[in-house]
């Protein structure tokens, strides 16, 4: 036994629902039919007998599969009135019949078999009349106006069938695309909360290695130096905790805000306070940090400073992070330059270090001087600045020495493409 498949988004039951209204509408007509044709029963036409219910029903009872075989139903209808109609029973009776069963071919079939069928019923319908012993003008008109009545009714209920199944259509790609929005919502998410792990853990382990490798080396040697390495490293752990502390709580607070709005519970898109973001202010102290880790970094400031989107801000912050982080991984430059440039329309941040030239600009570029470096560092800082329609060059300098240069507009209302933040 074959598998019943049902259309998108409708049950067993809903299924059977016209099934069981065809059923009811065929049981309606024969009921009806035997009913009236026991009761009245007007001169000249003689009183119902076996044949007369059996063709009353056999008139009717097709109707049920109208639905399934509409032109076979039809048919089946037509000839049994007719013989109900050569019998002589009263016309009247089971007249609607075969213009049901026609309303379904219609419905269903194709031209071509539509017009047989209205020929069929205009046929049967002719019969009613010349039976009934109505003028030929009256029997001609409603041999005509029947059939067309029938088949306004079918085409309608046909558009009214291809709407329903775009409807069904367009619901399943709708899903489909509700389901798709979904996992990309997920997946920018994990990218986001990814790239601020990158570029938090990894500048800060930076300096925790090497001045931890650094104090394991001049242990014996230089105790003192030891001790200030691990005071360093000491002191960029703090900071590493500080700062996973800072992003869970923007990402408890803020991301997974209640849904259902409880008192005092921040929706998605309230704003993140600047408390709780990195900001440019930040960048000097980011360089002291570094310079224990023995890189000299330079900070200049251009241009009137202003209030920026913490969102902008954060990128900002984080481009010249993972930057200088590059250089101390990388590039074993012992001084960097960083430029902060306001301008009218955007803001230009710059990180420059001083070098021979690398081996491969490119590798260079993905932060894979030394052989070790795994792209990320790059890839995020685009995706910063893309977010906030923003660029982002990186490239070997002629004379040696390496840059990467951040533009971002500055255009009010500053908003991002996905995300809150950079």
């Amino acid at each position: 036994m074959g598998t019943v498949v049902y259309p998108v988004g409708m049950s067993a039951l809903e299924a059977l629902r016209p099934r069981l209204a065809a059923v009811a509408l065929a049981v309606g007509f024969a009921v009806a039919g035997c009913l009236i044709g026991t009761f009245y029963h007007p001169a000249p036409w003689p009183p119902f007998d076996r044949w007369a219910y059996a063709l009353t029903l056999l008139t009717a009872l097709p109707l049920a599969l109208r639905e399934r075989w509409p032109l076979g139903v039809l048919a089946a209808t037509a000839a049994a009135f007719a013989a109900y109609l050569l019998l002589g029973y009263q016309p009247s009776l089971n007249f609607w019949c075969p213009a049901v069963a026609f309303v379904s071919v219609a419905a269903g079939e194709r031209r071509g078999r539509t017009a047989c069928g209205a020929v069929v019923l205009a046929a049967v319908i002719a019969l009613s009349g010349a039976c009934g012993r109505l003028p030929w003008p009256v029997t001609a008109v409603q041999a005509l106006i029947v059939p067309a009545v029938a088949c306004a009714f079918g085409l309608a209920q046909r558009r009214l069938a291809r709407r329903n199944a775009e409807l069904r259509r367009l619901t399943v790609l709708l899903d489909e695309q509700q389901r798709q929005e979904a996992r990309r919502a997920v997946l920018d998410e994990r990218f986001r909360i990814a790239r601020e792990l990158h570029d938090t853990i990894s500048q800060h382990m930076t300096i925790v290695t090497l001045q931890t490798g650094l104090a394991q080396y001049t242990f014996r040697s230089d105790p003192d130096a030891a001790h200030r390495a691990l005071g360093v490293a000491a002191t960029a752990g703090r900071d590493t905790l500080d700062d996973l502390r800072r992003l869970l709580l923007v990402l408890r607070t803020y991301d997974l805000a209640d849904p259902d709005g409880g008192p005092g519970a921040p929706g998605p898109d309230a704003p993140i306070p600047d408390d709780l973001l990195a900001d440019i202010g930040r960048i000097p102290a980011l360089a002291e940090r570094l310079e224990a880790a023995g890189l000299r970094v330079e900070v200049g400031f251009f241009g009137p400073r202003r209030p920026l989107h913490p969102g902008v801000e954060l990128c900002a912050y984080r481009v010249v992070q993972e930057a200088l982080t590059n250089v101390v991984k990388h590039s074993g430059a012992r001084a960097a330059a960083v430029t902060v440039a306001y301008r009218d329309r955007e803001l230009r941040v710059t990180v420059r270090n001083e070098g021979p030239p690398g081996p491969d600009p490119s590798r260079r570029a993905h932060g894979a001087g030394s052989g070790r470096g795994s792209g990320h560092g790059l890839i995020g800082m685009r995706e910063r600045a893309k977010i906030w329609h923003g660029s982002l060059t990186a490239e070997a300098r002629p004379g040696g020495g390496f840059e990467v240069c951040l533009r971002l507009p500055l255009e009010e209302p500053a908003r991002p493409d996905r995300g809150r933040s950079g």
